[in-house]
């Protein structure tokens, strides 16, 4: 597992968003997968989201080249590439198959596969939601800053919110969903102080939130509370422009 380590020279804006990331997101994901948090809140009311980019949440946002998240979110798209090829294996001769974590995580890919559109998303955030447990990176590896595969996950059966984000991501990626269409967004819970991971997908060009505290997908337009901060897809790492 990567170990993030800042340089002494990096700044304590850098610091404390970096860090936010990988620690207070530890902390959002306690309680039952369907708990509805302050965070979650929506809004009763009709959207009122302007868009100034295809990006979820309608931001403008900027490539992040380098820096500890670009080079984490790397060694995660390293793991990937290998996790789907030891899928492809398996689901060649699934008797054979000696990975229990990666027969249970095609057996969700093959459910969600089943349905179409927004049902496909649904089967997948909930069935994720239930074949993880909330755990903190601290109490399952004592580090703060382990962004699992989702093979590893589903291996350990517990993680943290960027752990279900990065497996739903894989999931919907294997169900048959383009990688154009996928996200994972790293949001500031704004009542709380603590940054939340989730996975967003693209559908009839709404982006749709799944969240590991929630079975309900959100729109993002209906986010209440929340301030985006990052977004991370497959051609790397890009922070939003909230200024």
């Amino acid at each position: 597992m990567l170990h993030l380590r800042l340089p002494a020279s990096a700044g304590h804006k850098v610091r404390h968003a970096i860090g936010a990331v990988l620690v207070a997101c530890s902390l959002a994901c306690f309680g039952p997968a369907a708990d509805l948090r302050a965070g979650t809140l929506l809004s009763p009311d009709a959207p009122t989201l302007v868009r100034k980019s295809a990006e979820p949440f309608g931001l403008f946002a900027y490539a992040q080249p380098d820096g500890p998240l670009h080079e984490k979110w790397l060694g995660v798209q390293r793991r990937l590439d290998d996790e789907r090829v030891q899928l492809a294996l398996c689901d060649s001769d699934r008797n054979h198959c000696a990975s229990t974590a990666a027969l249970q995580f095609l057996a969700i890919v093959d459910s969600a596969r089943e349905r179409d559109g927004r049902a496909r998303l649904g089967e997948i955030n909930r069935a994720i939601n239930l074949a993880i447990r909330p755990m903190s990176d601290l109490a399952q590896y004592g580090e703060i800053d382990v962004w699992s595969s989702p093979l590893a996950t589903f291996y350990r059966g517990a993680g943290d919110c960027e752990d279900y984000a990065i497996a739903k991501y894989l999931a919907l990626r294997q169900a048959g969903i383009s990688p154009d269409d996928l996200r994972i967004v790293v949001m500031r819970n704004i009542i709380l102080g603590e940054d939340h991971a989730v996975a967003a997908v693209r559908l009839d060009s709404h982006w749709m939130m799944l969240d590991n505290q929630r079975m309900a997908m959100v729109e993002d337009a209906y986010v209440r509370n929340y301030r985006p901060l990052f977004v991370i897809g497959q051609t790397g790492i890009f922070k939003y422009d909230v200024s």
